[in-house]
């Protein structure tokens, strides 16, 4: 395919999605198939030469929008917002017709920037203070604080994750495998024994990567909940400090970072706002773990 044939293709494809949306409530939410009907349906070796685009198009119309959950059905109501507007899928064909990687500065200017100013936007939309701002934190920067003051004492919940009871407001842990990246690889080995590590995938998308085994502690007590005394909202790369945050900000952002808040309706929310009422929070940002512990230990001790 060269650009002349995107350019049809794009139109014909186009021309599906609007047909698809149009006709989308008369399908049903969850498809009606049993595991392994939709590999049943392709051929087993990949074939020796290039299929024309308009059998591989018609494939794609018998096999995949009957055998697909429909996200963007008026009665989809799973896991967490996914609605995509007209204009956003037209925003994501210009995109991936740059094709950037938008995790930097460097790699992206325009995205960049377009998304800090446009978060200010939705900041200045939800009523939230007007100082406010936030980034984007790859999931190596809270995996390593956790896992680091696991070695220093701390019990180790999860790297990301942690279930909260909507009854009892309790935190079960989830002590799955801890992902490190970069600099925190060299940074876990000097307190970690090796036995720990797993093997090192060099030059990833994101750089070098390895996963670190949890303390048997953790899993011993996976089982057993834990009552939340603190909620913290780290930040690596600052200088060090502990700030105060309004409610309004706390609820949105475990709203945001929670993956079934939708799905749970009330609920869900019962749960978080008796959170956020009841657990003190602080905005934290850190240049090191020495930083980071010292201040989480000074904040821990003036708790009731």
């Amino acid at each position: 395919m060269d650009h002349d044939d995107l350019n049809h293709w794009s139109k014909r494809a186009a021309d599906w999605a609007t047909a698809y949306h149009a006709g989308l409530r008369d399908r049903p939410v969850r498809p009606i198939v049993v595991p392994g009907a939709v590999a049943a349906q392709l051929p087993q070796a990949a074939p020796e030469l290039a299929e024309p685009m308009e059998t591989i198009f018609a494939d794609f119309d018998a096999i995949v929008p009957g055998a697909t959950t429909h996200w963007q059905h008026p009665r989809f109501f799973a896991y967490f917002p996914a609605n995509a507007s007209p204009a956003s899928m037209l925003a994501e064909q210009l995109a991936n017709a740059m094709a950037g990687q938008g995790m930097l500065w460097q790699t992206a200017p325009a995205a960049t920037e377009i998304e800090g100013v446009m978060v200010g936007w939705l900041r200045d939309a939800l009523g939230l203070p007007g100082g406010m701002t936030g980034t984007i934190h790859d999931s190596a920067t809270t995996a390593t604080l956790s896992a680091m003051l696991a070695e220093r004492g701390w019990r180790f919940m999860g790297d990301e994750f942690a279930l909260l009871s909507l009854d009892t407001g309790s935190i079960f842990p989830f002590p799955r495998l801890i992902s490190l990246k970069n600099q925190a690889i060299a940074a876990m080995q000097k307190v970690v024994p090796d036995s720990r590590f797993g093997p090192e995938m060099k030059a990833t998308p994101k750089g070098d990567i390895r996963h670190l085994v949890p303390p048997k502690a953790a899993i011993d007590r996976m089982d057993e909940p834990a009552r939340p005394a603190l909620l913290l909202f780290p930040r690596f790369g600052y200088a060090p400090e502990l700030r105060e945050m309004g409610q309004s900000e706390i609820f949105v952002r475990l709203t945001q970072a929670s993956t079934n808040y939708v799905a749970l309706g009330e609920p869900g929310f019962h749960a978080l706002t008796r959170f956020v009422d009841k657990i003190p929070a602080r905005a934290m940002d850190y240049q090191s773990t020495d930083q980071a512990e010292e201040l989480i230990d000074d904040l821990w001790s003036k708790l009731p």
